[in-house]
């Protein structure tokens, strides 16, 4: 019979022990370096394309299937085989689309190019958790949506000059050509999934290991109930899910839109060229830019100021909240402001620097609420909260670019953006709420460590859920 482990400090749960040296957070900087950018590159892969042919919003319906899905493939394979086999399926069906003789052909490429390119943006946020410790969370979200963010932003700046010199098949070609060299770079990737380790090991040394049964469940039922019902009936019966889920998917849906309003309306007031519409992404750039900087400032303040007042060592999850309050108050003011500015008599940076403003708003949303998510309940829970926030926010990001032209020429600019200012206006209190009254409606929730009898530490919960999320903000 084979040899069982042994181990001088097994691990709670799937959680490696914190002396391993497998254990991911326990890499040299380089090695975690290495993983992050490796992860970062691919969801840029991924994000890139997602604009370049935003055109029926296809391909985001195709992603909005990874948040469901890919939990369980990363605990069945580890991470990198997913990493591994996702992106070359999502390159053929990339080249497929830049081949495309019809529009269903084009229709078809640009779905399952967005179904098979999914997993890399949900699993970059479990790289991340993985390697980085629970002190940063903040700032390493910040720095994996920035992937998101830029890569967004640099498809309409690279492509309006690649679409002008040759044709839009060429989308397709540039993005293809982005995924071979994501993928190179990324073919030597270490796993970082914890229980992946642990069994590797465990299959190298020829002995049993026994780990705790995974949260998203080994059975089609039990996965089924973590990913796809669970998450349904938070959408009705958890207050703070609802107000979140909410809050980031007017967030994604206004932020997916510029995409197709910005060069609409720079070529109609401004007269602005493809080209020209282009270059107005770089404050886009910017904003997602001072947006990681701020957000990480932000909890560097408060896990300096928690330390020197005796607390515990890592702050409460509500400090995560902080830049949602601040972007929450630069996005009413950038919609308003975008709004009311773009027209002909205004110079065209002002609406420009409104869109930058709104990136950043946008981006501190993101990165703070989903951060605090990732703590409110344990592992189950938020695995199920992140894949409803993760599919519905996506969902909403496909059907706003599919109208805002009809808006803004039915309700004229200043009000078709007013509208959401407006909605904005009531979001400010969200992360307010959250703040003050978080604690108690989690405490009630039928998914908090009280009800479900775990009484883990945070920090404990925190490095179980990591393992089983991937980067569910796309």
């Amino acid at each position: 019979m084979p040899k069982q482990e042994s181990t001088m400090a097994p691990p709670v749960g799937h959680m490696m022990s914190p002396d391993d040296p497998d254990n991911p957070q326990n890499w040299l900087f380089w090695r975690k370096v290495y993983a992050s950018v490796v992860a970062t590159t691919f969801a840029f892969t991924v994000v890139s394309m997602t604009t370049a042919v935003l055109g029926l919003s296809l391909n985001l319906l195709g992603i909005a299937f990874a948040p469901i899905t890919t939990p369980h493939l990363s605990e069945r394979f580890g991470r990198s085989p997913v990493y591994l086999v996702s992106l070359p399926l999502f390159a053929l069906f990339i080249l497929g689309a830049g081949y495309s003789k019809s529009f269903a052909a084009l229709a078809v490429c640009r779905f399952f190019a967005g179904f098979f390119g999914g997993p890399c943006l949900v699993l970059i946020e479990g790289t991340f958790a993985d390697v980085w410790s629970p002190h940063l969370t903040v700032t390493y979200y910040s720095f994996l949506s920035l992937a998101s963010y830029v890569g967004a932003g640099c498809a309409p700046l690279i492509l309006g000059y690649v679409v002008t010199a040759e044709s839009w098949r060429w989308t397709q070609y540039v993005t293809l050509i982005i995924g071979v060299a994501a993928y190179l770079l990324g073919i030597g990737v270490p796993e970082t999934y914890p229980r992946e380790i642990l069994r590797a090991r465990a299959r190298r040394g020829g002995f049993m290991i026994n780990l705790a049964k995974a949260e998203s469940g080994t059975t089609i039922t039990e996965m089924a109930r973590t990913t796809l019902f669970t998450p349904l009936a938070m959408a009705v019966t958890e207050p703070v899910v609802i107000l979140v889920t909410f809050y980031l998917s007017l967030n994604f849906a206004v932020l997916f839109q510029w995409f197709i309003a910005v060069p609409a309306v720079l070529n109609l007031v401004y007269g602005f060229t493809l080209r020209q519409a282009g270059l107005a992404f770089i404050a886009a750039i910017v904003g997602a830019l001072v947006s990681t900087l701020t957000s990480s400032l932000i909890e560097s303040f408060t896990n300096r100021r928690n330390a020197c007042s005796d607390m515990a060592s890592m702050a409460p999850i509500e400090y995560r909240l902080v830049p949602a309050m601040a972007g929450s108050l630069g996005m009413v003011a950038s919609l308003f402001w975008i709004g009311f500015s773009a027209k002909p008599t205004i110079n065209h940076m002002v609406p420009i620097v409104g869109t930058g403003v709104y990136v950043w708003s946008s981006m501190s949303i993101l990165t703070a609420l989903v951060s605090y998510i990732f703590d409110a309940y344990p592992a189950k829970g938020t695995l199920s909260a992140l894949t409803l926030m993760a599919t519905i926010r996506i969902i909403f990001a496909a059907w706003l670019p599919l109208v805002i032209i009809s808006m803004i020429m039915g309700l004229q600019g200043q009000w078709a953006y007013s509208v959401f200012g407006f909605i904005a206006i009531a979001m400010i209190a969200v992360p307010i709420i959250l703040f003050i009254f978080g604690p108690g409606l989690r405490a009630r929730s039928r998914h908090s460590a009280a009800t479900m009898g775990n009484g883990k530490h945070m920090m404990d919960r925190h490095a179980d859920q990591e393992m089983q999320m991937g980067d569910q903000h796309h």
